[in-house]
Formats: C-alpha cells, structure tokens, sequence
C-alpha cells in the first residue's frame, strides 16, 4: 500500500512539476542508493549539456553522504570530490540491481548495509538531526579517492551510468608514470610535493626570522625598550608559526583527500596550535614585565602583589584557550564538551574544594590586605618575609632563608602578626650592673642612658623609659625602653648598635662595670656583741631618710631626673 502511495504521489507531482525543496529519500538503504545514482546520472548530463540546473543535483547526491567528520575543509566541495569518486568507482565495478538492497519492508532493525564486492557501506545514523536516515559511511567517503584511484583504470560497464564526468587534472596528465604510481596508497607526485614543502617552510621559517631580524634594527633605534623585548620573545616562535601555516596550505595544494589529509591536517594544527601558545606565553611574559616596571613606579603597594598574580592568570588563561581553540579546530564541539564536563560538577567541587578555599582565602588577602610583599609576618610558628602571594598560597622566606608556603585558606582563618606594619620598632634591654656600683653611679648612668636616647635622631622622644627596675640575682638592673623609628629591620639593628655602643662608652666614663653571673662564698665568725651595734637606734635612722628626700624634693641625688618629668 505504502509503495502504491509513493508511485501515486509520483505521478501527481510529476504532473505538476516537482518541488525544488523535495527532500532526497533516505530513509532505507535502497532510496539512499537510488536518490545518490540519480542525482549523479543528473549531474553528468548536466556537465554535458551545460545545464546548471542538472549539474546542481550533485548536491542531491551529497545529501546522501555522512558528512558530520568533516570539519577540516569545506564540507561541500570536499562532498562534490567524494560523489564524484563514488559514482566513477561503482560504473566501474558493478551494475546497481535496485531489487537486491534492502527497502523500507525488509529492513527490521538493519543498522548497515554494504554493496557487493566492495567496502562501499550505507549506515543508519543513530543521533543528531538525521537519526534514523541511511547514508554513506564516514569510512566510506574517507576511503572514496583510494577507491577511485584502484579502479580508475577499468573500463565502465555497459550497463552502468558511465561514470560523472570525472577528467585527470592536467597536472596529472603532463607527469611521468612512474610519478602517478601510488606508495602506501598515496601518489607519489603527492610525497614529492610533501618534501618539497617541507623544504620550502623551512626556509619560510628563515625568512621570517630575518624580517624580524631587520625590524629588530629598526626598533634599537627607538628610546623604547618594551618593542625589542616583543621581537626578541617571539622571533623564533613566529618563524615556527610561519612554517607551519605554510605546510598547511601545502597539503591542501597538493589536493590531499580521505585518510592522508586527516592525519597530515590534524597533526600540523596541533603542532601550530602548539607554536601559537608558545608565542602568546611569551607575549604574556613581556606584558607581565612591563606591569611589573610600572609598579615599582608607584607608591600603591596592591599592584605589587597583583603583578604576579595577573602573570599566573593569564599564563593559564593562554594555556586553556589556546588548548580550547586547538580542539575546536580538530573538529570537537567544545561546548558539548564543557556541557558534558557539567555532569561530574559535583565530584569535581568537592574534589577542588581547598582549592577554591585558597581562592577565595588569596581573595580575601588581597580585599583586607592583612601583608603585603616584603612584610615581616609570624603565622603559625612561620616567622619571615612574604615572598609571593598566589591564588593558592603565599610564599615566606624564613630567616634561616628557606621558603615556607602556606595554604591561603589557613592565612584567611588565622591570626596574624605582621611586623612589618609597625609604626615604630621597640627597642627593650635589661642592663646589669654590678652590686659595686653607688647610687651616684647609678642616677648618673641613668641620666647618661636618658642623654643618649634623646641625642638619637631615630628613637621616639615622647615615649621611653630608662628606669632603675630590680635587684637581680647578681646585677642591678636598668631597664631601657624606647622606640626607634626606622623603615626595616636592617636599619633597625644599626641603630640598636649604636644605641649599645653609647651605653657601652657611657659605662666606662662613670666607672660602672656589667655584671655577670657569680657567687660569692662568705666565712662567718662568731664576735663579742658589738656596744655601737646595740646602741643604734635602726627605727630612727629608717625615718631620717624620709625627711632627705623631702629636702631634696626629688628621688635620690637630684642627677637623674626621669624622661617623662623633663
């Protein structure tokens, strides 16, 4: 009934005049075959009657080939070659008995199917847009020039379609044979050509550098440094870019097909994908250099810490696009790709969850900005200098020089002392004294340390104390606290140098000595109580100090008189 439906249809749309948008049947491996014949039996008569009209339905035939593995050349004219290379190929080896390829009846789940004799296939398409139609196989249209070229010279059959016009290009004819012969399913004016090109880029790569080479001398001239940095950084890649780019034209030149041109194609664009991000890692480099020159120039310390940070991200920037771009040109759809990677999104958070905690933690560095490079940080025992602060971790270099790299995430959760944010670096020492030294002594060597923080032009005037504070074990112990006011630690300890070496000069103009650890032995013998010993009256001696301190109307001697009361 289906079959009286069609021949009705036929007639009535043949009556009529049939739609230039009738779509070609494919829906079993017989209509594909016989839409792919037609259209090509069209097509030669077009060619020789010059009737664009007929030679159009080659574009009929090409509808019934699977296309979808072409990405690297343009899908029609790669389809007109390989219909044309089909079509010669079957006149040549077997007369098409529509009767004897499966129809719409006989099909019950045939997923391919194959012409006698040969590795010709039809094959059901089991996704995308055209699931469920029948067409030439990818293998197929792949392997149609190798087809052709094994059969090209067999006659037609006599019953067949005698061929699609197809005529030997020129440069084919004008060759010796030995040179139309194939080696390893390649003509051998092809592999020539290979070697040919291959010499030729080289010496394409040559060229380029030496231009680049002259234009080198053109930019010494110039006051700017930053356009002999770019030549210099991408002299070399550029050549590998140019001789690549080259070879890629060659093979399409020498007019590879099938098999041979994917594989030259594919690895030639990976290997200038390869050369592009080279080139554009190195381009990064110079403009990280340049940023970098630029921030020193400043007095805002954020950009100092985001020059190497903004290097790492586009460092991986151009790695990953350039990664991305080489797969698309290999004919991958990268968005399906990144849509399928959106299914482990989950397993692939929680795997990446410290990483994105050091993210975030590098984030919140930079917005709160607790250090900056070149602060004295203690975190977590780590005493030392930052180094680096990075998407994942931050760099301290100790002070025994060994470098010490902390998770981000623990800095953002943690306390931490920066040294390198204080105003002023104190200054605190206990001066020992021996148990010899007389009270003018010591108020004179109070008053002397006092003179000496006070001549110092880097300690703080309004804050510090010198002060006689205990009595040690075995010194009498001065206390100096002050505060000096320098930019780093370097400084820092000079100045404490030269504040020791006063005090050290100081104690040898008073006669003071500093005392170090000691015992004394003392023997003990019994004598006769002493008349004066028993006559002194020890309640009245302890409050006449009290009225030779009144009278003098400051602590000791008068000789020091304490910073804060001056």
């Amino acid at each position: 009934m289906r079959n009286l439906v069609f021949i009705i249809c036929f007639f009535v749309g043949s009556a009529h005049g049939a739609s230039p948008l009738l779509p070609v049947k494919t829906d079993s491996p017989r209509a594909t075959m016989q839409s792919f014949m037609e259209a090509m039996n069209d097509y030669k008569q077009g060619v020789e009657e010059n009737n664009e009209a007929k030679e159009n339905r080659i574009y009929d035939a090409i509808r019934t080939l699977n296309l979808d593995a072409i990405t690297h050349t343009d899908k029609m004219e790669f389809g007109k070659r390989t219909a044309i290379y089909l079509k010669e190929t079957m006149d040549r080896v077997i007369v098409i008995n529509y009767d004897l390829i499966p129809s719409d009846e006989s099909l019950e789940g045939l997923k391919k199917w194959r012409l006698k004799d040969t590795e010709i296939r039809i094959q059901r398409i089991s996704e995308g847009e055209r699931e469920g139609e029948y067409l030439f196989s990818k293998d197929t249209i792949l392997r149609a020039k190798n087809f052709f070229h094994k059969v090209k010279n067999l006659p037609y059959l006599e019953e067949s379609g005698q061929g699609a016009g197809f005529k030997t290009p020129w440069y084919e004819r004008q060759m010796p044979p030995w040179v139309s012969e194939t080696t390893f399913y390649i003509p051998n004016w092809q592999i020539l050509g290979v070697l040919i090109f291959l010499l030729l880029g080289f010496a394409v790569k040559e060229i380029t550098r030496l231009l680049l080479h002259q234009l080198q001398r053109l930019t010494d001239k110039s006051k700017n440094t930053w356009d002999d940095q770019i030549i210099a950084a991408t002299e070399m890649s550029a050549g590998h870019v140019a001789k690549t780019l080259f070879w890629i034209l060659g093979i399409r030149l020498l007019n590879f097909e099938g098999n041979a041109f994917l594989l030259f194609d594919m690895f030639l664009k990976l290997l200038v994908s390869y050369h592009l991000i080279k080139l554009a890692y190195q381009l990064v480099d110079v403009l990280s250099a340049y940023l970098e020159t630029k921030a020193k120039k400043t007095e805002f310390p954020l950009d100092d810490q985001l020059i190497p940070m903004i290097r790492k991200s586009l460092r991986l920037f151009t790695v990953i696009f350039g990664i991305l771009i080489a797969i698309q040109n290999l004919g991958v759809n990268v968005m399906s790709v990144l849509a399928g990677l959106g299914l482990g999104g989950l397993a692939f958070a929680l795997a990446a969850k410290d990483t994105c905690a050091n993210l975030f933690g590098s984030i919140m560095i930079l917005m709160d900005k607790p250090f900056r490079v070149g602060d004295w940080i203690t975190v977590n025992g780590v005493d030392g200098t930052v180094e680096e602060i990075g998407f994942r971790s931050t760099k301290v270099r100790t002070f025994h020089s060994s470098l010490v790299s902390i998770p981000n995430s623990v800095l953002a959760n943690t306390n931490i002392d920066n040294m390198g944010r204080r105003k002023h670096r104190r200054v605190k020492a206990m001066l020992g004294l021996t148990y010899s030294t007389s009270s003018q002594q010591m108020e004179t060597f109070l008053e002397g340390v006092k003179e000496i923080v006070l001549a110092n032009p880097y300690t703080v005037k309004d804050n510090f104390h010198v002060v006689f504070h205990s009595y040690g074990d075995f010194s009498l112990n001065v206390l100096l606290y002050c505060f000096l006011d320098v930019k780093d630690w370097a400084q820092e300890m000079v100045e404490r140098q030269n504040l020791y070496l006063a005090i050290l000069n100081l104690a040898d103009e008073v006669g003071v000595e500093f005392a170090f650890p000691t015992q004394s032995l003392f023997v003990h013998q019994e004598e006769s109580p002493s008349t004066t010993s028993r006559d002194t009256d020890y309640k009245a001696l302890a409050k006449s100090f009290k009225s030779k301190f009144q009278s003098s109307g400051v602590q000791g001697e008068g000789i020091f008189i304490p910073p804060f009361k001056q």
